[in-house]
């Protein structure tokens, strides 16, 4: 599983979440949601520097945004590609095989 984040996604986390270097973002399952690849469930995020078991990492500009092993299974095998979405002003997730 790999994890891919856009400049603008990474900008917004910047901005949002007051991030800096050395800080880190988990991607975690959150239950009674709804995503591409898990019905019922869906995907969060918050600062988190304390990781337990790192199962997939992306470090940019020093921040590093990574999913617990634990969490892998959400994803059934698709890589995690963010972005953000001026029109809505929000991050918007895609799922990919490739």
């Amino acid at each position: 599983m790999e994890i891919n984040i856009s400049s603008k996604a990474i900008q917004w986390f910047k901005n949002e979440m007051e991030l800096q270097e050395g800080d880190m973002v988990k991607f975690f399952t959150q239950i009674y949601g709804s995503s591409p690849v898990q019905k019922g469930y869906a995907l969060g995020f918050t600062k988190d520097n304390e990781p337990i078991h790192i199962g997939a990492q992306m470090e940019i500009d020093g921040i590093v945004f990574y999913v617990e092993e634990g969490d892998l299974w959400f994803f059934d095998g698709h890589h995690l590609y963010v972005d953000y979405d001026e029109e809505k002003d929000e991050l918007a997730y895609t799922y990919s095989k490739k």
